[in-house]
């Protein structure tokens, strides 16, 4: 058995692929793998940076680990995530573990059963060792909480984790899993991963189950993995895509989903691609030089290994994106509807009761407030029109890929870097994912120069869109730039355990 000082060399920044090599070469036990991750909560969590990303962790995790350590060798190779470390959002519904939202008043409320994205990882294997704070409801980007405080980056500590599932972001950053899930209904599996150094995935409307995941947005939410890598991020969506008939909606990915999305990746990856740089997605001002610089340098580094990249402008981007979210229209019935469907377990029946209890982070007043005022919804003209925009802009996408031939628009994740704690997030590109349904996957581009407060820089996340059910084709992208650029750095304030 490995030595205890080497367990930290061995496991941190590990992958799938790399902790089922230590297993099968008897290097670790599963029981290993899950402390040393438990004992990394412990020591960064609460304690030294205290970055509050953990909720609860899970106090069945050994216990699961020990019964893995106990199955065949046939049994643990039939499981491709097999002892697999997962961190979950905190609005994905687990059996053993309350589901909070991250509010006080969801506090102590039990599901009686996984979700189905939760349960699917389960059979592969995975072991859920904790849930992560989020902005309390998944309702904005900064990643604070009722319940779980604020959320603090791990690259910088006086910045937020990006929003709304920065809980996991900062936790699978930080090594504290190897795997997360996160919600995307804005932006909110892409910020996190931009602000963290991390990949992420926001899929095709209808490849992923939003079943068992407290709902936002009926139309624009979206489930996906937050991973360290492309390889384990495609590893991750094998286990989570597919028909779930408790979400109408996935029947759309029959016939869409491979046998793998790990067939896609290859170190030559964009030779020979054609990528649209989207100038309307670039800042023009002294605050956003950082990030341009990132950017200029990514698009050197994909020219030399084989891609074209032209620069590419849709025309009237900015009004066709403003104003298109659903969110404000689909909250309340969304919210009242998933309360009546959880019976004895919901702690409040509507969201007009969630707000007369007032337990939830000031900061959300006034947005509940209107929401709760939302009479018709949508099935107001308001709400349809909206809906028609969002085909314009679809076409319109389409429309610069088609002329450009183009596999994949490519934009920073955010003009600027993620935002000091405090403010609001601001200049984020998310727009074009939440409201066209298309796939897009944040990957790591590079850092800020490093300054007193961020030792490394602060991470600088890519964004690839394509068209529906494209994802092989931008893991395989972000793959062979990620081989090529190693650009992910793990957190100097988080090192490896002594």
């Amino acid at each position: 058995m490995i030595q205890a000082a080497l367990l930290s060399i061995l496991l941190d920044e590990a992958s799938v692929k790399s902790i089922h090599a230590a297993l099968a070469a008897r290097q670790v036990t599963c029981a290993q793998v899950v402390r040393h991750y438990l004992d990394r909560i412990d020591a960064y969590d609460d304690r030294g940076p205290t970055l509050h990303a953990i909720i609860a962790v899970n106090p069945r995790a050994m216990e699961t680990a020990a019964q893995m350590d106990r199955l065949d060798a046939a049994t643990r190779a039939r499981r491709p995530l097999h002892c697999i470390p997962v961190v979950l959002k905190d609005n994905f519904h687990t059996a053993e573990m309350p589901t909070t939202g991250g509010s006080v008043t969801f506090a102590r409320m039990q599901t009686p059963d996984d979700g189905f994205v939760v349960k699917r990882l389960r059979e592969a294997g995975a072991i859920v060792i904790a849930k992560a704070n989020l902005h309390e409801l998944a309702r904005s980007g900064t990643t604070v909480s009722s319940l779980g405080g604020q959320t603090r980056n791990p690259y910088d500590l006086t910045r937020t984790p990006g929003g709304s599932s920065g809980g996991t972001g900062a936790a699978i950053a930080a090594n504290f899993g190897v795997l997360g899930t996160g919600s995307d209904t804005g932006q909110s599996i892409r910020s996190p991963s931009s602000a963290n150094s991390l990949v992420g995935l926001r899929p095709t409307r209808g490849l992923v189950s939003r079943n068992g995941v407290m709902p936002f947005s009926t139309t624009q939410d979206e489930a996906g993995p937050i991973t360290r890598s492309v390889e384990d991020a495609a590893r991750m969506l094998d286990v989570m895509a597919g028909y779930d008939p408790g979400d109408p909606i996935t029947a759309f990915s029959a016939g869409h989903v491979p046998a793998t999305y790990t067939a896609s990746l290859a170190a030559n990856g964009l030779k020979g691609a054609r990528i649209g740089l989207l100038t309307d997605f670039l800042g023009t001002e002294p605050i956003h030089q950082d990030v341009n610089r990132v950017v200029d340098d990514a698009v050197a580094k994909m020219t030399a290994m084989g891609a074209t990249v032209v620069r590419v402008s849709i025309p009237d981007l900015d009004a066709l994106t403003r104003g298109l979210s659903l969110m404000t229209f689909e909250f309340k019935a969304a919210f009242d509807r998933y309360l009546a469907g959880l019976g004895p377990a919901a702690p409040v029946k509507s969201l007009a009761e969630f707000l007369a209890r007032g337990e939830f982070h000031p900061s959300m007043r006034r947005g509940l407030e209107a929401d709760q005022q939302v009479v018709n919804g949508p099935s107001s003209p308001e709400y349809q029109q909206m809906i028609n925009r969002r085909h314009v802009l679809r076409q319109a996408v389409m429309t610069v890929m088609a002329a450009n031939k183009l596999d994949a628009i490519l934009y920073p994740h955010q003009k600027r870097l993620v935002v000091p704690i405090g403010e609001d997030q601001a200049d984020r590109n998310g727009v074009l994912g939440n409201s066209t349904g298309f796939p897009a996957l944040t990957f790591p581009g590079g850092f800020s120069a490093p300054t007193a407060t961020a030792p490394i820089g602060v991470p600088v996340g890519l964004e690839l869109l394509g068209p529906e059910w494209s994802e092989a084709t931008l893991f395989r992208l972000a793959y062979a730039f990620e081989q090529a650029t190693h650009a992910r750095k793990a957190p100097s304030i988080t090192p490896s355990l002594k």
